[in-house]
């Protein structure tokens, strides 16, 4: 059985949308797409190799499908470890409207979230991978199916665009599992879904 496995890109105040470019996604207006690209050193480019190394198959938000279909199909590079792993291993976008996908190797999910992905982790030899696709993920955590999300935090705050953990989001808490920070500044942290958060108090006991 594999895990589930997300990684997010944000800034420090939480925003996700349009990490790669200006064009990426602007929806609500969004300006600021790129703003992940200054910071794409040899660290981060390791930490992305890393990764792509686990993975056994990829599990996408619609939005994000339809970014990485426009891009990665037209990458051939044999070297680039990325693109052979988009292009080769089976992947699946959660969609209700999607009905002919073009990129090989597509699979479309409907129905029982839950179902559908605790059935796609049982038979995945590997991780099971979700990159970007922030409603998503927030909805896999929300229903306890994430394993781990790597969460990326680059130093910058926008102000605007759409936020990984927003008002109403499930409490949950989890565990730290490891982490570093690129030259850049880019920090990468890994976490483990526990549960449920758990409470306490620094008052005083009483006399």
């Amino acid at each position: 059985m594999g895990k589930l496995v997300s990684t997010v890109f944000v800034t420090l105040d939480g925003v996700h949308q349009a990490p790669g470019g200006p064009q990426e996604d602007t929806g609500g207006g969004f300006t600021q797409g790129g703003w992940s690209h200054p910071y794409g050193d040899d660290d981060f480019g390791r930490f992305v190799t890393e990764v792509f190394d686990r993975v056994g198959g990829f599990l996408l938000g619609r939005r994000t499908y339809d970014i990485f279909a426009s891009f990665w199909p037209r990458t051939t590079d044999s070297a680039d470890p990325v693109a052979t792993k988009l292009n080769a291993l089976p992947k699946y976008v959660v969609s209700s409207t999607l009905t002919a996908p073009r990129w090989a190797g597509t699979t479309v999910v409907g129905g029982d979230l839950a179902k559908e992905v605790a059935a796609l982790k049982e038979r995945t030899d590997g991780e099971l991978q979700t990159h970007g696709s922030g409603a998503l993920v927030r909805s896999l955590i929300d229903l306890r199916l994430v394993d781990t999300l790597h969460l990326v935090t680059f130093p910058v705050v926008l102000g605007a665009g759409r936020r990984l953990f927003a008002q109403g989001a499930v409490p949950t808490r989890f565990r730290h599992t490891g982490g570093r920070v690129t030259a850049s500044g880019v920090s990468v942290q890994t976490y483990d879904l526990v549960g449920s958060p758990e409470y306490g108090s620094y008052e005083l006991p009483q006399s």
